[in-house]
């Protein structure tokens, strides 16, 4: 299947979203689900012609002599498009449930803008090149930036200026030099088989400035000290935190730098000259200190972003780490955070919605009332840790594997003192939800659950959670066929 197919499903729903509106707001929804479900059929399909070999592309659409937008299907892309397809079905369903039950406003623009920037996450992933992969990211950026400012007060107003004065600077002013670089280096932008700049006769220093460019450069995987859009965002709705952490937004920034490490530099090539090792403690202080502030953070949201900025640069690392082994991990720790993270997030809005509550200090005795919620937040604590039963064990333990073929102990050591402080700043949300007593002042209080359609939801993803332990095999297949030389 031509992968430009892929953007049309979320494209075309918008007449439907805008003409039905709030007030045939049903019809609205079920377009955007047959919408998802269509799409992710498509993504489905491209996944099994690539595992028989058969690789697709798109034309092109010429922008500057020799450069284009184009799509091409590759491995990793495919990875990406499933992951992004599936999850705005569940996501959308989700959103039914917490949008009604919240009884937020404006929600034919939100639906809108979740469209548009699915519809740019498609072309991220299959990309053909970099200047499509830009072009996706900054379309991402824009169409996400009217539901970081959802709410419309002067908070939500703040947190959308954080998020696109960082997003945008970093991206302008250094991934399109970087970009620009590579272009007038090698003459193209097109993604190959080992790297475009593997012959580029560039010198340690500069694969290690144009390296920096870009991991810098890429904002939305929120290496420090380029992180504070992140939990800044976290004043959106819940489904909005969902889509920036597990769908859309800080997956493409990893994806992105995934697919310039491994087509643009090549993994060999950054292993051999050490391009990366400047940088990597950029990576470990980010696990670190992110996983020590969430600690700190007594809202859940805000643990929750603090704990996707560490997540998130354990792929970052993985990729640096340069091993095939290392960024394979990182490539599977897309998807095993996406629906560990998923399911948290899913989580806080369900008790938000429900119990009107968002504080870890406030979840005592929660678990007696909202029994599927909490038991799904501790399956999602357990992929985020890295421990059976979930899919999260297998993706950290290729990282680690990874940092293990580089001869140094000192990134395990990091990947172990920071599984120590997920454990420490994630556990103790269920247990004192499950065992300490309902506080005294709340034991008449009448609270209800979340609307059946947030459970519905959350039941999908904390499953899947699951299932990725027993039978990832499916996605390792994928990941095999990427061609790391």
């Amino acid at each position: 299947m031509n992968p430009v197919w892929t953007l049309l499903p979320p494209l075309l729903v918008i007449p439907f979203i805008i003409g039905f509106g709030e007030a045939k707001r049903n019809l609205r929804e079920g377009a955007i689900l047959v919408a998802g479900t269509v799409l992710f059929i498509m993504n489905v399909v491209i996944w099994r012609a690539t595992l028989a070999g058969e690789l697709q592309a798109s034309g092109e659409i010429a922008i500057l002599s020799q450069f284009s937008l184009k799509l091409v299907v590759e491995p990793m892309g495919v990875v990406f498009g499933l992951l992004a397809s599936f999850l705005w079905v569940v996501t959308t369903v989700y959103s039914i449930g917490y949008m009604r039950g919240h009884n937020e406003q404006n929600q034919t623009r939100f639906y809108t803008c979740f469209a548009i920037a699915i519809a740019a996450v498609m072309a991220a992933a299959y990309a053909g090149n970099l200047l499509t992969l830009f072009v996706a990211y900054e379309v991402i950026t824009i169409s996400t930036f009217p539901l970081v400012t959802h709410a419309g007060h002067d908070a939500a107003v703040r947190a959308g200026k954080v998020y696109i004065g960082i997003l945008m600077s970093t991206s302008i002013g250094l991934f399109l030099p970087a970009m620009i670089w590579v272009a007038t280096t090698t003459g193209t932008l097109d993604f190959s088989e080992g790297g475009i700049l593997s012959d580029a006769g560039l010198s340690r220093f500069s694969l290690a400035v144009l390296l920096g460019l870009f991991v810098f450069g890429i904002g939305k995987a929120a290496v420090m000290p380029l992180h504070r859009w992140l939990p800044a965002a976290m004043v959106a709705p819940t489904p909005v935190s969902a889509l920036l952490h597990a769908v859309a937004v800080v997956k493409t920034g990893v994806f992105s730098l995934l697919k310039i490490v491994t087509y643009i530099f090549g993994v060999d090539t950054i292993a051999a000259s050490g391009a990366a090792e400047w940088l990597l403690p950029f990576t470990a202080f980010t696990v670190i200190v992110a996983s020590i502030v969430a600690f700190t953070k007594d809202n859940l949201k805000a643990r929750l972003a603090y704990s996707t900025i560490s997540q998130l640069s354990y792929i970052v690392m993985a990729a640096l780490l340069a091993t095939t082994m290392s960024v394979s991990g990182g490539v599977m720790h897309i998807v095993m955070h996406a629906f560990g993270k998923i399911t948290l997030f899913f989580c806080a809005g369900a008790i938000l919605v429900g119990a009107h509550k968002d504080s870890v200090s406030q979840m005592d005795g929660l678990g007696r009332r909202m029994p599927l919620t909490m038991a799904a937040f501790f399956i999602g604590a357990l992929g985020i840790i890295g421990l059976p039963p979930t899919g999260g064990t297998w993706s950290k333990l290729l990282i680690a594997g990874g940092s293990l073929d580089t001869g140094t102990w000192i990134w395990i050591s990091v990947l172990m003192l920071s599984t120590l402080l997920n454990i420490a700043y994630l556990l103790p949300i269920p247990l004192r939800a499950f065992f300490k007593p309902v506080p005294e002042h709340e034991a008449h209080d009448e609270h209800g659950d979340a609307p059946a359609a947030c459970r519905y939801a959350i039941a999908v993803t904390a499953s899947v959670t699951v299932l990725l332990f027993f039978f990832p095999g499916p996605l390792t297949d994928l990941v095999s066929l990427i061609p790391w030389r």
